[in-house]
């Protein structure tokens, strides 16, 4: 890995796109400090009515204003990217690996990737989650946003981002983006909460995931699945 150059010119570009993140988000981005050297880290703000954008006005990010939408967020933070690969991460998921062991990971410029992830939760079933999460994305060679995908930036471009659809836009970009290369699984996992399961139901939440997905491969719109998953 030759030595890293200037700030000015970051190796990589991380896009977290947040909406009322105030309580995760110092968090995380502590946990992201030994990044700086080599990262920039880019705020996409979807209108917080807290203190979002005060909280990463504060830790020097790059704030960036966009549409409410996970796909329009993500979007938006990776055209102000300079780096060479984008990495998309959830205010609420913190990568365990070091800054050094992932840029090694990309020595060798792979076009995209993800994480294996685990759980925050204590509950052991979370394990057997996690687990079949992994084992899933991996031979699937699709994964979700939970699991921190990262791509190279041109590739990124060329493809034409994340679809602008209100759900699945994880899904879908790995869907295009397996038929580029096959991806970079990382094995460090990506800690990601729990807490979606634990308000839920744990059970009825991994129904509920199940569920999304087929209807989703049996051509169900994202907008009527995002009605589903939010419903008023």
């Amino acid at each position: 890995m030759p030595a890293h150059e200037p700030l000015r010119r970051p190796w990589v570009s991380i896009v977290i796109p947040v909406l009322n993140e105030a309580a995760a988000l110092p968090g995380l981005l502590t946990a992201l400090t030994s990044w700086r050297t080599v990262a920039e880290i880019i705020v996409v703000d979807g209108g917080s009515t807290d203190q979002t954008t005060a909280v990463a006005a504060a830790n020097g990010c790059l704030l960036v204003h966009s549409a409410r939408g996970r796909a329009k967020q993500q979007n938006a933070g990776a055209l102000q990217a300079k780096g060479r690969h984008i990495l998309f991460l959830h205010a609420d998921s913190q990568p365990s690996i070091a800054v050094g062991d992932f840029l090694r990971a990309l020595d060798d410029d792979p076009v995209w990737g993800f994480f294996n992830v685990r759980l925050s939760g204590a509950d052991w079933r979370f394990r057997i989650i996690e687990r079949f999460m992994c084992w899933r994305s991996r031979w699937t060679r699709i994964a979700t946003g939970d699991q921190c995908l990262f791509v190279e930036r041109a590739r990124f471009a060329k493809l034409g981002g994340f679809a602008d659809i209100p759900l699945m836009e994880d899904i879908e970009l790995s869907k295009r983006l397996r038929q580029q290369a096959p991806p970079r699984v990382i094995a460090d996992p990506v800690v990601t909460s729990s807490r979606r399961w634990e308000q839920r139901g744990i059970l009825r939440t991994v129904a509920l995931m199940w569920s999304l997905r087929l209807r989703y491969w049996l051509g169900e719109s994202p907008a009527s699945l995002h009605q589903r998953y939010y419903p008023e």
